[in-house]
């Protein structure tokens, strides 16, 4: 040691207690537990680690036959477990329950209490003393600490922290306090002591670049959305408010919770735990941390060009070696590290997502989990028909729950971030006068002039999915996004409305509306692009069969030699279902395929469906089958009395009622042509996503199709989401135009002569 750790006592630290058995080891106790350390020399100098002893007075005091070397060595090794500490000779021997504490949070305990005594603290109440008059200063002086100032906002003195007091996070006299703070560079701590639910933190410290109030704020109100509205369409006046809930213990508790941390961040303490949200619900007591980090695109705190920036650049795309190939989908990255990776998108405060939960309708096997409410709906006509629609709400499937659950963070997350948040690449002006970079909205609306003319009373009682914009007006001014074009290596224009959920209307919202298609969230920029551009290919080929009631070959489920396979039809069996597989692949020559099940115990078959495409026949299985499991709960425990589903949504329930295998045909598999068996798909298996992205854009452009794609990845959320759009290829919905919907099937020989308007299937696909 040197000559400065002479000067020091040696002992072990304070929150800690020894107990020596001989011959056996030497046990440190501590309220987390107890340890061992064993030794003969460990056992002799124990006893002397009492804090009152330097080094030379251990020498001194230790037992025959120990060398200094030695006590040197045993005393290293006991300060690098954490165990023993080096004090000052004026704090040796105290015993004192604050300095014990202050060495468990592995600080210099005298340090702490010095840097605690000289602190200066301002406290900050917004909105009103959320808990009672002088008691939360009262809380902050019984903690040692010197208040320097009590008020409503931030006065600006040169206290070390402020403690700002809310009865809610989003209170709009907030962002006034956090703008002083960012200008002084000062740190802030928020709480909200008031509420059955007591909030405390984060620390808001703008000399270290954490986020800011609005970064949070931007948060919380993504999960008020109906308090929001409220807000918007109350009346003057209007309270939008809970009403005050607490108990005198309550109360009490949470501001001296709220003191801790103080005390704690005043005496140097820094821990992950102050980036986040601490959240105590007082019923349970079940405490919980919701992680705050900074929005890059913040536009207070950060770069909002960042966005916009993006959009103009070419979408980069490299190889990507792949590392998982389970559950159905070809990724960057296995499942377990998406989650781990990505989970703390999932909370409730501070998360994108509110939370991931199992369907519990059905068996568990179905994995069917969900992961709150599909953004894709929030335009769509009226609060009542998106509550009941089939897909009102973001969901995961797979072929494990782990699959399942990172399945629903990635929809979850792929609509969030297919949201307008107002940031976007915009460029203004009408069609005529961008028509050499802009692509008519036809191309990828593709609705009939005769849907157009009876869209009043489709409207009126369709599905919400299956709404029909107003014509579009080439002279009317409105915002385009640039998309990357694959094919032509530039850049082309779309309107912003057909690219972003919820438009406002100023930027064309009201004109035309968004869809999912396309839209997808993957692991690595090529994983999502490749599963948006496989979704396109899936829902092209499953309106071409849809549409046209078209026959299709059976795929031979055996021939797959998957367990897992016959455990899901064993498991439908149970539910008196039986489960077959129909080949719809269309001329893009990519496996696509359409699982169905129907009841076989009730008049009504309840007749459900999952779709699938990728290049790997395995995985366009996999995909098929997860997705009809994710789909089930909606009418796996439905009687037979026409009234259970539990759903509105008009085109769904009369499906559920009407379609049999007997008297629909294009459901059952096509006798006149074999069973596609697993050797019947000329799969070559790649390890690079790339060359699959490759591989199915030149299978569209070989078609004389334009591969367009848009970068969605927002980056604060920083997991990878693209919308990949190939104009003149068709979605699920009912949308009729003339193009590859009726020619196509023609093409394939599947008909003579393209089916007749009036005869397509009158029942929309609803999912």
């Amino acid at each position: 040691m040197s000559d400065g750790d002479a000067q020091l006592r040696v002992g072990f630290r304070r929150h800690l207690r020894t107990h020596v058995v001989r011959g056996d080891a030497v046990y440190v106790l501590s309220e987390r537990g107890a340890t061992s350390v064993s030794g003969a020399h460990v056992e002799a100098l124990a006893p002397l680690l009492d804090g009152t002893r330097g080094l030379a007075e251990l020498v001194r005091d230790s037992p025959p036959g120990i060398s200094s070397a030695e006590i040197g060595t045993v005393v290293r090794r006991l300060v690098d477990a954490g165990l023993v500490t080096l004090r000052p000779a004026a704090q040796a021997a105290a015993g004192e329950p604050a300095l014990a504490y202050w060495e468990a949070a592995g600080l210099d305990a005298t340090a702490a209490v010095r840097a605690t005594a000289a602190a200066r603290v301002e406290l900050v109440h917004v909105g009103g003393d959320p808990v009672g008059a002088g008691a939360a200063e009262t809380a902050l002086r019984a903690a040692g600490l010197t208040v320097t100032q009590v008020s409503g906002n931030y006065s600006g003195s040169p206290a070390d922290l402020s403690i700002v007091l809310c009865a809610d996070y989003l209170d709009e006299g907030l962002a006034a306090v956090d703008a002083a703070h960012r200008a002084a560079r000062r740190p802030w701590l928020l709480a909200k002591p008031g509420g059955a639910q007591v909030w405390v933190g984060p620390v808001f410290d703008p000399a270290a670049a954490t986020a800011c109030w609005h970064c949070l704020a931007h948060r919380l109100r993504g999960h008020r959305q109906a308090e929001t509205r409220l807000r918007a369409v109350a009346g003057p006046g209007t309270e939008v408010t809970a009403p005050p809930v607490s108990l005198p213990p309550l109360g009490a508790a949470a501001l001296h919770l709220v003191a801790l941390e103080a005390t704690k961040w005043t005496a140097g303490l820094r821990h992950d735990g102050q980036r986040a949200v601490w959240t105590l619900d007082s019923l349970t007591m079940h405490g919980t941390h919701h992680e705050v980090r900074a929005r890059p695109q913040c536009p207070e705190c950060g770069d909002p060009g960042i966005e916009r920036d993006r959009a103009f650049r070419p979408v980069p795309l490299r190889s990507r070696p792949k590392a998982s190939r389970s559950g159905g989908s070809h990724r960057a990255l296995p499942p377990e590290r998406v989650l781990h990776d990505y989970g703390h998108l999932v909370s409730p405060v501070s998360g994108v997502v509110k939370e991931i939960s199992r369907d519990g309708r059905g068996p568990a096997f179905l994995n069917s989990f969900r992961s709150g409410p599909n953004l894709a709906m929030t335009t769509r006509r009226n609060a009542e028909q998106m509550r009941f629609a089939l897909r009102a709400e973001n969901g995961g499937k797979g072929v494990t729950p782990l699959h399942a659950e990172v399945s629903a963070l990635c929809e979850a997350v792929e609509r969030h971030s297919a949201y307008f948040h107002g940031d976007e690449a915009r460029v203004t002006g009408s069609y005529a006068e961008l028509a050499g970079t802009a692509i008519h909205p036809d191309e990828c609306l593709l609705f009939d002039e005769r849907q157009y003319a009876d869209r009043a009373r489709w409207n009126a009682t369709c599905s919400p999915f299956q709404y029909v914009c107003a014509p579009f007006d080439d002279a009317a001014v409105t915002s385009w996004t640039p998309v990357w074009s694959l094919t032509g290596q530039r850049h082309r224009l779309l309107p912003t409305s057909m690219l972003y959920f919820n438009v406002p209307e100023e930027h064309g919202g009201a004109s035309l509306c968004a869809d999912s298609n396309g839209n997808a969230a993957g692991s690595s920029l090529e994983d999502a692009l490749l599963q948006g551009l496989l979704e396109l290919v899936e829902r092209d080929a499953v309106a071409l069969w849809w549409y046209n009631r078209t026959r299709a070959p059976a795929v031979d489920l055996d021939s797959f030699g998957d367990r897992w396979i016959d455990e899901l039809r064993e498991v439908y069996a149970g539910l008196h279902r039986e489960v077959w597989v129909l080949d719809v692949s269309s001329d893009v020559g990519v496996p696509t395929m359409a699982a169905l099940s129907r009841r076989t115990d009730k008049r009504c078959e309840d007749i459900m469906f999952g779709f699938g495409a990728h290049p790997d026949p395995r995985a366009a299985l996999a995909r098929a089958l997860t997705e009809m499991n994710q789909l089930m709960p909606t009418v796996a425990e439905v009687g037979d009395d026409d009234g259970g589903y539990g759903w509105s949504d008009p085109d769904a329930v009369r499906w559920w009622r009407t379609a049999t295998w007997a008297g629909d045909a294009y459901l059952r598999p096509d006798p006149a042509v074999p069973a596609r068996r697993l050797t019947d798909y000329r799969h070559a298996p790649t390890d690079d996503l790339l060359s699959d992205v490759r591989s199915v854009q030149h299978r569209l452009e070989a078609l004389g199709l334009d591969v367009l794609v848009l970068d969605q990845t927002r980056p604060d959320v920083g997991l990878p989401v693209v919308k990949a759009i190939v104009p003149g290829m068709r979605g699920f919905w009912a949308r009729f135009a003339p193009g590859r919907l009726f020619d196509v099937p023609v093409q394939l020989g599947r008909l003579d002569r393209p089916t007749e308007y009036e005869n397509l299937n009158p029942i929309p696909l609803f999912v």
